[in-house]
């Protein structure tokens, strides 16, 4: 058995050989990109590309799955490359590079709920001089803004301990509006019941899913029984309303104190960390000079590791994913759009490179906007 240095030495000299032909492959990928700009041919070409592949595969032997990997991710360069000469996704540069920054002027804000929402505090907060006005659901919210009664909407789209809001994700693939605003807001709940009431009254809860989640080790160590409703705030008007005893909401404190409720108990929640995530969503693109996170949609070719070659160009960059969510696509079995969320400014010369790339050959992609979170 050969000495480990001396097999290091060689491997050294290997790949050594390996960048300068590596270096050469580019080389030639730059001029087929010229010869493409020169004759308006697409960069993409998935059958050549899977004829090289399975060319490689078989020479590989006993190594041709990782051979195939590592020219799939050569060939994922070479396209890079390729797309940055043709100037690929010219609609796509020209609006992110003309995108206004957003205004707080004389606009509507629609949230889901009622006063004392948590959706109403986060939109108060990010909007503390605009109109606020309530909607029953979710799709109204949207609907809303689609219609133009409000200039904006504010979701709730995850929560540290439930996780993902999928009804909001549903809708946000399916009206593909713009993101352009964030807010990550610490959640701290409450039991609130009517005056007259003893915690020892108390033997059912009603809240929104999602509060009923974030509390589950709450409520089952006090053996009460949950009752789902449209949001916390909701919930806090309804044990109002119903004067019953032993019924209690689970809310924020602001939406006790709103609906004139007694707080019986505190932190009621099993992550103490617990926060969520809203959205501001708009039909008009906005994108903030200090703006660092960026949010797009897209399904993916059915090609073999065509999920993971997307991420090595994130990876190849040094982009931060810090979201990514699949949904299934309707009328179509097993097949999904993904939602994406990584850190980075759209008007970076490399992140837009990789936007336009990816609008090129990504189906049903879609940019959903750059925005700063808070």
């Amino acid at each position: 058995m050969r000495d480990l240095n001396e097999i290091r030495e060689e491997i050294d000299r290997i790949d050594d050989e390996l960048i300068t032909l590596f270096k050469m492959r580019m080389d030639c990928a730059k001029e087929v990109g010229y010869y493409k700009l020169e004759n308006n041919i697409p960069v993409l070409n998935l059958n050549r590309e899977n004829e090289i592949l399975d060319d490689v595969q078989r020479k590989g032997d006993e190594y041709g799955l990782y051979a195939r990997l590592l020219f799939s991710n050569i060939m994922e360069l070479s396209r890079a490359l390729q797309h940055n000469i043709v100037c690929s996704g010219k609609e796509l540069r020209d609006k992110i590079q003309n995108a206004p920054v957003m205004t707080s002027d004389n606009i509507t804000v629609a949230y889901q709920g009622i006063k004392g929402a948590n959706s109403h505090e986060a939109a108060g907060k990010l909007f503390p001089e605009a109109e606020l006005k309530s909607y029953k659901t979710f799709g109204d919210v949207f609907e809303a803004v689609n219609k133009s009664e409000a200039t904006f909407g504010i979701l709730p789209v995850e929560n540290s301990t439930a996780g993902s809001v999928s009804a909001v994700y549903d809708l946000i693939l399916q009206y593909r509006f713009y993101i352009v605003g964030a807010l990550g807001m610490p959640i701290d709940h409450c039991l609130a019941a009517l005056n007259q009431s003893q915690l020892s009254d108390i033997e059912m809860v009603t809240s929104h899913p999602q509060a009923l989640s974030q509390c589950s080790d709450y409520c089952t160590a006090h053996g009460y029984k949950t009752i789902p409703c449209a949001n916390t705030a909701v919930a806090a008007r309804d044990v109002m309303n119903e004067k019953r005893l032993n019924l209690a909401a689970i809310c924020s404190r602001k939406a006790a104190e709103e609906y004139g409720l007694k707080i019986l108990d505190e932190h009621l929640q099993d992550n103490p960390h617990n926060a969520t995530r809203f959205i501001v969503i708009s039909k008009q693109l906005y994108i903030s000079r200090d703006a660092n996170k960026i949010s797009l949609c897209f399904s993916l070719p059915h090609v073999t590791g065509s999920l993971y070659s997307l991420l090595c160009r994130f990876n190849s960059l040094g982009l931060n994913l810090t979201k990514i969510e699949s949904r299934p696509i309707a009328a179509k079995d097993f097949e999904y759009l993904f939602y994406l969320d990584f850190s980075g400014n759209a008007r970076n010369n490399s992140v837009i490179d990789l936007l336009s790339q990816l609008s090129e050959e990504m189906p049903e992609f879609s940019f959903l906007g750059n925005y700063s979170e808070k």
